[in-house]
């Protein structure tokens, strides 16, 4: 049983903004139209902040920005493979993913690593309950047609995508009960002033506080426990001294987003601090690879839209082109600098965990047995934190952040796939030792 074969000239990971302008700019190269396809394991172009826009861009959420990139790499005939994640790469050049269909084979001359960032969730008591959930996954639900209308929700964490995600859930009906942002109020107005460099980014903050006027934003105020029997019931919030429980039917809660990186250090590419390092054309410590958007840093929107086209005018040769937009990524770079300071996680929250708080629910890993451990690579091996089929994407960045562990290595398959993909693979290892 053979996998089968496509060989291209750039093959571009991650279909969401920084991928689909680095294909774009990729395709539209002077090497006589570059063979160039985006792969991705979601349905659709876009990634979690263009879903679904691509399939109704006439909705009223859409975003003219997303339609023109969506138009630009239709016209620019970029190829798409959509539900397929990558999980293994053989030998150099070549990459395995694994399609509904069964594995495929990708071969490339140049790579780009588009890889994008998750929602960063903290354990507290309760956090497993139904219906609270991550506020960027929501979000998606929502869009996805998960009925919203007439229902309570308080959206906690911290970071600017609090108040996106409430003001997306109040338009489609939601009773908003409060924002709780855990960065203290000296930090928020910092940022505010600090907004002078971007005048778009303070048109972006009027329109949302706007969408969200006679809604509570609460700042230096985080939860502490979600309550119920089977269902979310109420969460309890903090803030100083003060404990207060709010009704609600959702807790939409994201403490920022964490780089995606597995990938990245899966192909060699060096990781400190857990975002990917580039240089100034955003290409790896690995030739011939490159990284651009979350994964490089956590940046927004129009950081990783620059930071793709560099990247794709870069894999293709053209380095006068990528050069004129590194005044422009400098500039964003500054705002996506100030953005990290001002919503860095309080010590606080290193307190959340009671002893009996699952940490790791895929294999329903509390609090007290991971105290007991060293390192990373101990709590797997006593413990089975990680080593469920999220594959330590949900805990591991919690961890990291409670306890000051690293993941140590990324094996394949990266992701967790069905055994025929795995004999595809092994077939296609001894296809090339004989």
């Amino acid at each position: 049983m053979n996998s089968p074969r496509h060989n291209y000239d750039v093959l571009v990971i991650g279909g969401g903004p920084a991928g689909l302008a680095a294909a774009v700019c990729a395709r539209q190269s002077n090497m006589g139209g570059a063979r160039v396809v985006i792969v991705d394991d979601n349905p659709g172009l876009g990634g979690q902040i263009w879903r679904g826009e691509q399939r109704n861009p006439q909705a009223k959420t859409a975003t003219p920005e997303a339609a023109e990139w969506f138009k630009r790499a239709q016209e620019s005939q970029v190829e798409f493979i959509s539900g397929a994640r990558v999980y293994d790469q053989p030998e150099k050049g070549l990459v395995l993913a694994e399609t509904f269909d069964g594995a495929i084979e990708l071969r490339y001359q140049k790579l780009i690593l588009a890889t994008g960032a998750r929602e960063l969730f903290l354990p507290f008591p309760g956090w497993t309950l139904p219906n609270v959930m991550g506020a960027g996954g929501l979000q998606a639900l929502v869009k996805s047609g998960l009925p919203i209308e007439g229902k309570k929700v308080v959206v906690a964490g911290t970071g600017p995508l609090l108040l996106a995600v409430a003001a997306y859930l109040r338009k489609r009906g939601a009773d908003v009960a409060l924002i709780a942002e855990q960065a203290p109020l000296k930090s928020l107005l910092s940022f505010g002033l600090g907004l002078w460099r971007s005048p778009g980014k303070i048109i972006q903050a009027i329109k949302l506080k706007r969408e969200l006027a006679g809604v509570p934003h609460l700042s230096g105020c985080w939860p502490v426990a979600a309550n119920g029997d089977e269902q979310l019931r109420s969460v309890r919030l903090r803030r100083g001294r003060k404990t207060w429980d709010v009704q609600c039917d959702y807790l939409a809660c994201g403490f920022h987003l964490t780089p995606n990186v597995e990938l990245a250090v899966f192909f060699g590419c060096e990781a400190p601090d857990g975002v990917v390092l580039v240089d100034e054309v955003q290409q790896t410590t690995v030739p011939g690879v490159y990284c651009a958007g979350e994964s490089t840093g956590i940046g927004g929107l129009e950081l990783s839209l620059v930071e793709g086209r560099i990247a794709g005018l870069a894999a293709t040769g053209q380095l006068e082109k990528a050069r004129e937009l590194f005044a422009e990524r400098r500039k964003l770079q500054q705002f996506a600098d100030l953005l990290n300071r001002t919503f860095a996680l309080r010590e606080e929250l290193k307190r959340l965990p009671q002893p009996d708080t699952i940490v790791c629910r895929c294999e329903d890993v509390s609090f007290a047995r991971l105290e007991k451990q060293t390192a990373w690579r101990a709590a797997k091996l006593h413990t089975r934190c990680g080593m469920g089929p999220c594959q330590g994407r949900i805990c591991g960045a919690a961890i990291e952040f409670l306890f000051g562990w690293r993941p140590e290595s990324v094996r394949p398959p990266v992701f967790p796939v069905k055994v025929g993909s795995l004999i595809q693979d092994a077939t296609l290892i001894a296809g090339r030792e004989q």
